[in-house]
């Protein structure tokens, strides 16, 4: 099927590539006051760009956080709605030395788009942009009505998108909701992810004495409680990975045979998988479940950093007062956020030592999620998807979390359909990340020839 829209994105390539290497310069670093700046002149960016294609009623709308942007183009009566969801917030560059070039001056080498954003997710983001340009310039209308919601705070918790979506505005009245930020299993193969973990982040904080004390003067009598949060963390996992918080496990859904037995179809190879994504001497977590079970359908408990105490070069003899442990817990269906913290924060307060003070707070969550691929827009996807890349949709789930999704299906009702042209080795959060450019070209054609299924 000829697309007079893909051969205007097709014959605008390089001005779509020109304009997101534009998009990756601003530094809209979320979790970092010092880029608060950056990140609302993104969204004002984006709110331009949406207008000058011929998207209306575009806002940008305040939050608490990060601003959000808003746009639709609604005329395709009779037409279903989509709601084609974005985030222009991106993670720190940290640690910056191990980048091969300055990650917000974007660097074209080997095929790839290197810089902070380029596929998490101001590129895959951008290729919805473009794929509505393209359709607009071509075709004067859109096959259906569109609404586009983008937000900047993704990167630390959504909170802000996740109040107005649960306030239920009439803005976001939809039939489906269109989300890339995930990534093909492997390259050139077209993949709808359909599963999400969801997670919850915290904190716990252990207090002992009032002040930081002399380590030779009051060590052996005193509390430390860094020691003491070294006990705790030793206490929420075995060594072979299976969590010890009771009841943490009660409300996990296996996957189906069905889905297992896809699942071991996949293209998918453990040892380039331990030596070229991993890095590792060898891979860890639960015994009986592979490795893609482990990442997809069961629940995790890592430690991300304990700041506090000394660290400078040198020594300094003492027991600080407290110490912290930033922890987070990766969800699968049919865990809850309110039950899983719950159950976590019981465990930490019951197994803490004796001589120190807990708190555990609650940073930020989001649920898991299961879309049923047997509906329309899951179907209009696969035929978009063959056409573009000649090959059948495999589906699969990830290990990460979109909590939006989970958003738009409890609040909305809205089934997601998770259309993301990353890959696994895009290095998402970490230094020297990349887009494939063939991957972005694609995927830009890719979204084209959904809407038009969706609109047939």
């Amino acid at each position: 099927m000829s697309s007079s829209a893909v051969e205007y994105a097709h014959q605008n390539h390089p001005r779509f590539l020109h304009e997101l290497k534009a998009l990756l310069r601003i530094p809209s670093v979320s979790t970092l006051p010092e880029h608060k700046g950056d990140c609302h002149f993104a969204a004002e960016v984006l709110a331009a760009e949406l207008s000058r294609i011929g998207m209306e009623n575009v806002r940008i709308i305040e939050t608490g956080g990060h601003p959000l942007v808003y746009a639709d183009w609604l005329h395709a009566e009779g037409k279903p709605t989509a709601l084609a969801y974005g985030h222009y917030d991106v993670q720190p560059p940290d640690p910056l030395e191990e980048w091969l070039s300055p990650p917000f001056e974007p660097e074209e080498r080997d095929g790839n788009l290197y810089a902070r954003g380029a596929v998490d997710d101001k590129g895959q983001m951008y290729m919805h942009i473009k794929a509505l340009e393209s359709l607009l310039a071509t075709n004067g209308v859109l096959p259906v009505n569109v609404r586009v919601l983008l937000e900047g705070e993704e990167e630390v918790g959504g909170e802000g998108i996740a109040a107005y979506v649960a306030s239920k505005p009439a803005e976001l009245k939809a039939d489906f909701a269109l989300v890339s930020d995930t990534e093909l299993f492997a390259p050139g193969l077209p993949t709808l992810c359909v599963g999400l973990r969801g997670m919850i982040y915290t904190e716990l904080e252990v207090r002992g004495a009032k002040t930081d004390l002399h380590s030779g003067m009051y060590g052996g009598a005193a509390p430390n409680p860094f020691v003491a949060v070294a006990h705790i963390l030793a206490g929420l996992k075995d060594e072979q990975g299976h969590i010890l918080i009771p009841g943490f496990y009660d409300d996990v859904i296996s996957p189906s045979p069905e889905e297992l037995a896809a699942w071991r179809s996949l293209p998918f190879d453990e040892e380039h998988y331990r030596v070229t994504e991993v890095g590792a001497r060898q891979l860890t977590g639960e015994r009986g479940y592979s490795v893609l079970e482990r990442t997809w359908a069961r629940p995790t408990l890592d430690v991300h950093g304990i700041p506090g105490g000394f660290t400078g070069a040198g020594a300094k003899t003492v027991i600080p007062a407290k110490a912290v442990a930033k922890v987070s817990m990766r969800l699968v269906p049919d865990m809850t956020p309110t039950r899983a913290f719950a159950l976590y924060k019981s465990y930490v307060e019951e197994i803490a030592p004796a001589g120190v003070d807990v708190e555990v707070r609650l940073i930020h969550s989001g649920e898991p999620c299961l879309i049923p691929v047997d509906n329309p827009y899951i179907r209009a996807a696969t035929r978009a998807l063959h056409e573009v890349w000649g090959k059948e949709t495999v589906f699969i789930r990830s290990g990460g979390s979109i909590p939006i999704v989970g958003d738009f299906a409890r609040h909305l009702g809205l089934p997601s359909v998770m259309m993301g042209f990353g890959l696994p080795d895009d290095n998402l959060h970490a230094p020297n990340e990349k887009f494939n450019l063939k991957n972005f070209e694609l995927g830009i054609e890719s979204v084209i020839r959904f809407l038009e299924e969706c609109g047939n």
